[in-house]
């Protein structure tokens, strides 16, 4: 075949552009399956913060029992939160806080498990708005402000587990 300079240009035009098609078209083919996942994060963290905060003003018992929502304790609650969602997770705030990935206090997304103390003894969970729902003493299943106080004081680390 005899191509002229004209003709090979365009052949290459024509090539590169069959290229680029190709990868940016297999980019936006993966793009839904990134949106799908994040959308089922979302809902999952959706439903386990509506689950825990259903249960304000449960009272707070230290060694609750996972089997009753007639009391929580910090673990439980976020253990039966998670369950509502279809995950499960480990009884003690100390074992919870071994699980998922790391996140930093400036990532947290809602859904993320937040801990206080060292070692860790508290388990709360982001909902957003620099707030968290936990239970402790009285009042029992409550929300609190991370960013500010004791709890600014006292956060240790954070998980993702959705």
């Amino acid at each position: 075949m005899k191509y002229n300079l004209n003709q090979l240009t365009k052949k290459i035009a024509a090539a590169a552009i069959a290229l680029s098609i190709a990868i940016s078209g297999g980019a936006l083919l993966s793009a839904p399956k990134a949106e799908a996942a994040t959308a089922s994060a979302s809902s999952k963290a959706t439903t386990i913060i509506n689950a825990a905060k259903a249960q304000m003003g449960t009272p707070y018992k230290f060694g609750a029992s996972t089997s009753t929502t007639k009391y929580f304790d910090c673990s439980s609650l976020m253990k039966y939160a998670y369950k509502k969602a279809g995950i499960t997770l480990p009884r003690t705030s100390k074992a919870q806080s071994k699980v998922g990935t790391y996140v930093s206090k400036s990532n947290l997304k809602p859904g993320d498990l937040v801990f206080f103390y060292s070692p860790v003894t508290h388990v709360g969970m982001y909902i957003g708005g620099g707030k968290i729902v936990h239970t402790y003493g009285k009042p029992g299943v409550t929300t609190s402000t991370i960013n500010s106080g004791w709890w600014k004081d006292h956060y240790n680390t954070a998980r993702r587990v959705l």
